[in-house]
């Protein structure tokens, strides 16, 4: 799952002395997960989070070679579901492919792969070997049902490094909420939700993002309630090549990773699946497509940081520019 984009996204919150916080932290997906959520009843969800987490893993997964989706990968026809955490970033990867005309899209796990961004390195492939690759890249090569998923083109493979630690967040949230917990903070490679408020201070939840070109610093705060959170950046997992640095972003377009002037994307949405897959088709868009974007999608806020020819700019929708700070 690192194939992710590199999603920075720090957080902060007031220290409890009193019981009713809980706050959990372990590991998934290649990287780690921090919660806090205020329970009345001061219950401990780890070990239950933990067991589902595994199970997502066990669905979504392509660096297990035994999960769904690895097994799909490797055959020509199809699979049926054998459990029910594949069919919802399916559903949402097709919904954001089409509003994003393509742009994200995770039937890019063969080119995931031949730009060494998969589960094994690659040399870097010349320009033959990319076009071969692109003519089975497309959502319109698979297809699902409510129990199956199936190909109509025999080498189609998919990957969820660009929607699956969202989803995942996006599974803690709705397991806490199914236990009656209303005030959380779920943080997942550094992406999640902030949903109700921390009843420590009364206030919403306060995260900090991080200025992609300087990773020691915080570019901006945000005061979020109710929303979902993601940041994509290329300033963490990129490869290097005598010299040239080559982005994780693959560009589904042309087969390359995307090489824009966008720097970071943060994007909030109402779950963080939704935001995750957006994040990356910002990413591959560029910063002056993606605000063309944003502005036919309400539903959606975002803060996009990109370098121009003097120096560095940033765009905010007007939906987060009360809440959200940038640092001088």
């Amino acid at each position: 799952m690192l194939l992710l984009a590199a999603i920075i996204v720090v957080w902060k919150w007031r220290q409890s002395d009193g019981k009713k916080m809980i706050r959990i932290e372990g590991s998934t997906m290649a990287t780690t997960y921090n919660i806090i959520y205020f329970d009345p009843k001061e219950r401990n969800f780890k070990e239950s989070i933990d067991s589902v987490l595994v199970l997502v893993n066990k669905s979504i997964n392509t660096y297990d070679p035994a999960s769904e989706i690895s097994v799909f990968n490797k055959s020509t026809t199809g699979i049926k579901f054998s459990l029910p955490y594949l069919l919802p970033p399916l559903r949402k990867s097709k919904e954001v492919t089409e509003a994003s005309d393509g742009a994200f899209d995770p039937t890019v796990m063969p080119l995931v792969n031949a730009w060494g961004f998969g589960p094994v390195k690659q040399n870097i492939p010349d320009s033959a070997k990319v076009d071969s690759l692109l003519s089975f890249v497309g959502f319109e090569n698979i297809q699902f049902n409510e129990d199956s998923l199936w190909k109509t083109e025999r080498r189609a493979q998919l990957d969820f490094g660009g929607i699956g630690q969202g989803y995942g967040a996006d599974v803690i949230a709705n397991f806490l909420r199914s236990k009656g917990v209303e005030n959380m903070f779920v943080e997942l490679g550094g992406e999640g939700l902030a949903l109700g408020r921390n009843t420590e201070s009364g206030k919403a939840w306060e995260i900090g993002i991080l200025d992609p070109v300087n990773t020691q610093q915080i570019k901006a705060y945000i005061a979020l309630s109710n929303r979902a959170y993601t940041t994509s950046g290329n300033y963490y997992n990129f490869r290097e090549v005598d010299g040239q640095r080559f982005s994780h972003t693959i560009d589904p377009a042309t087969g390359y990773p995307a090489q824009r002037a966008i720097l970071s994307a943060s994007v909030f949405a109402p779950d963080c699946t939704t935001a995750d897959a957006w994040a990356t088709a910002l990413m591959v868009m560029g910063h002056e497509k993606a605000i063309e974007v944003l502005d036919r999608h309400p539903e959606l806020d975002a803060f996009l940081v990109y370098s121009t020819p003097d120096g560095i700019g940033t765009f905010v929708t007007k939906g987060i520019s009360d809440q959200l700070e940038i640092v001088k």
